[in-house]
């Protein structure tokens, strides 16, 4: 991770130092166009300054990635809220938009957990997303997505209201985080779902809970134990840190006196099919009429508004 962010610095300044080259060249020829009355070549420098309006719009985005652990692998998690049997076809309906938005994005993609409900959908899952700064892609995605629709459950076909969350976190170094063994109980059990001809078979799904907080993590997707049990362990590391910089957060608004914002129970988008066709992010205000597009793993428009606000809200605090 710390090659890949050098090579994007050096990257960056490589496109600072061409475009300043770019800007006075044009200015140099545009000066000499006036002086010569060329409208041909004047217009020709026009052309050139779109381009390096295009690459300047670019480079400006590059600023919305500043965040701590924007670099870092994601750990994405979808739960099942209020809702019933919708509620679990809505978190699996959600799972999906983030399957289909991260394949066509590039992003690597593994599976750690994957919980199916009673009647359809899931319970929970979690993946963990790995590729060009996963964790500050997803962030803005942490927090509880509603769904109004007529409930194909309803024999009445009555709209109903579900919910479900999500939680972003990013990966941590084991090494990084304190675990004491004497914490922890491990409890093994059959993977369910697809995961090839072991499943249902051997106990090789690892359930780690952290019993000083009450952290529980699970792992089903490896064919070994140990592989899971090690995979567990690492999602209990990013969560314990996690959690440790969500109280130093709550710590500081306590001193500067402000009501931080949880980042869990908090609606932060509302996906509604009846009695009309939108999406809105709650925080952003953008709007989006294309729901089945949306659904389908179209959500850049999202994730780009988010990272603008999360740095106009960053320059707001630091201003």
């Amino acid at each position: 991770m710390v090659t890949r962010t050098l090579s994007r610095y050096e990257g960056i300044v490589e496109r600072v130092d061409s475009l300043g080259s770019e800007i006075d060249d044009a200015e140099m020829l545009l000066g000499m166009a006036d002086e010569e009355s060329d409208a041909s070549a004047a217009e020709d420098v026009g052309k050139e300054l779109v381009t390096v309006d295009a690459e300047l719009s670019e480079l400006e985005r590059e600023a919305l990635y500043f965040g701590e652990y924007d670099e870092s692998p994601a750990i994405l998690s979808v739960h099942a809220g209020a809702g019933g049997v919708d509620a679990s076809d809505w978190a699996e309906m959600l799972l999906r938009m983030y399957l289909r938005f991260l394949e066509r994005a590039g992003f690597e993609v593994e599976v750690d957990e994957y919980l199916e409900a009673e009647e359809a959908g899931i319970r929970s899952a979690t993946i963990t997303v790995r590729g060009d700064r996963p964790y500050g892609t997803l962030e803005g995605e942490r927090g509880v997505h509603r769904l109004v629709r007529i409930s194909p459950f309803d024999s009445a076909s009555r709209r109903h209201t579900s919910f479900a969350g999500v939680d972003v976190i990013p990966e941590v170094e084991i090494e990084d985080v304190a675990i004491d063994p004497e914490e922890l109980r491990v409890d093994t059990f059959r993977a369910s779902g697809a995961g090839g001809q072991h499943v249902n078979k051997t106990d090789s799904a690892v359930r780690i809970t952290h019993l000083p907080t009450g952290i529980v993590v699970a792992c089903q997707a490896e064919r070994s134990q140990l592989q899971n049990r090690n995979r567990a362990m690492t999602l209990l590391a990013a969560r314990l840190a996690e959690r440790a910089r969500r109280e130093r957060q709550e710590h500081l608004d306590e001193i500067r006196g402000e009501q931080g914002e949880a980042a869990w129970g908090r609606q932060i988008r509302s996906y509604v099919l009846q009695p009309y066709q939108m999406v809105k992010d709650l925080r952003t205000d953008i709007e989006i009429g294309n729901v089945t597009g949306v659904l389908g793993g179209e959500i850049e428009p999202f994730i780009e508004g988010y990272l603008q606000w999360r740095r106009e809200k960053e320059e707001g605090r630091t201003g």
